[in-house]
């Protein structure tokens, strides 16, 4: 197994358990697990409102949130169903915002609930919004421990983590990687923005490729941290993969006001055809997401929309 992001623990601990006579060992190219996008996320755990209907993610969402609080409650990992507010700020959004009531109850989402105004607001009182969808079974979880324990559980079935130890060249059942040369009878990538990269060194063509994204978030001051109390999240532009900017208390109580999308690899991307196509696709959005990045501020006018109180130095 390559990658000790949750992904790669969790197929690791499970294959683990289905098969204990399985050797399994997870290659992981820096010195500590979670390191990367697990351990950077606003902790959200979705509820499965934005999915096409039968489709797996929606299946998997909305049956894999139910799961993660049951694993969290057996482990003793803090994983509050702190909810979620959707809230459409102009007429134009509400059909959009229809959309995905529809999609929600027809994924089994528990205790959807369509708002008006007056409604809204006594999940969130300072949010602005015309109509609004109130999910009471979004939460939020500290990922990282979460992957932590998938690792303690690994290890306790006899499999193994090796940690600074970057996988160099795999082909053949033969991994090449900073410690040495292990031979496997099975190896499984999970390595995120890398897994293009380790799909050529298997053998697979050089297309598709993974145009990588990073994603940066502002904190709300303390002091002001009473404007949010769970999370507000905008109605999102249906052109993108996004779902907008949008306000999170966190596993830790902290608000985070987010995230950027920002494209990372900038040399290598361009260089590729189809970054260039999806630019040109998505120019608009492009800008404006520099814009965010490059002036806080930016983010900050954009927060506004959903809660007005907000100014700019409510954030660090």
């Amino acid at each position: 197994m390559i990658g000790a992001g949750i992904v790669g623990l969790s197929v690791a601990r499970e294959l683990s358990l289905r098969d204990p006579d399985l050797r399994v060992a997870v290659f992981e190219r820096e010195p500590r697990i979670a390191v990367h996008q697990t351990g950077h996320s606003s902790g959200v755990i979705h509820s499965g409102i934005y999915y096409a209907p039968g489709s797996l993610k929606a299946r998997l969402c909305v049956a894999g949130a139910q799961e993660m609080y049951d694993y969290c409650a057996e482990r003793g990992i803090p994983a509050a169903r702190t909810g979620k507010l959707i809230v459409a700020t102009g007429a134009e959004q509400l059909p959009r915002l229809a959309e995905l009531e529809r999609r929600g109850h027809a994924n089994g989402v528990p205790g959807l609930r369509r708002l008006n105004q007056a409604e809204a607001r006594e999940f969130e009182p300072h949010a602005a919004c015309l109509e609004a969808l109130h999910s009471p079974s979004t939460g939020v979880v500290d990922f990282a421990a979460v992957a932590g324990s998938f690792a303690a559980d690994l290890e306790r079935a006899g499999g193994t983590v090796h940690l600074g130890c970057a996988v160099e060249s795999l082909g053949d059942g033969t991994l090449v990687h900073a410690q040495g040369t292990t031979r496997a009878r099975a190896t499984i990538s999970c390595a995120g923005a890398w897994s293009d990269r380790l799909a050529v060194a298997a053998g697979a063509p050089p297309e598709p490729r993974i145009v990588p994204f990073r994603g940066a978030y502002l904190r709300l001051r303390p002091e002001r941290s009473d404007l949010v109390r769970a999370s507000i999240y905008p109605v999102p532009d249906p052109a993108l993969p996004f779902l907008g900017v949008h306000l999170t208390r966190g596993p830790d109580g902290a608000v985070l006001l987010g995230p950027t999308a920002l494209m990372t690899g900038v040399r290598g991307a361009l260089a590729w055809p189809g970054t260039w196509r999806m630019g040109a696709r998505h120019w608009r959005a492009g800008i404006r997401e520099i814009r965010h990045a490059a002036f806080p501020g930016a983010l900050v006018h954009e927060a506004r929309r959903l809660v007005p109180e907000l100014r700019r130095g409510d954030f660090s």
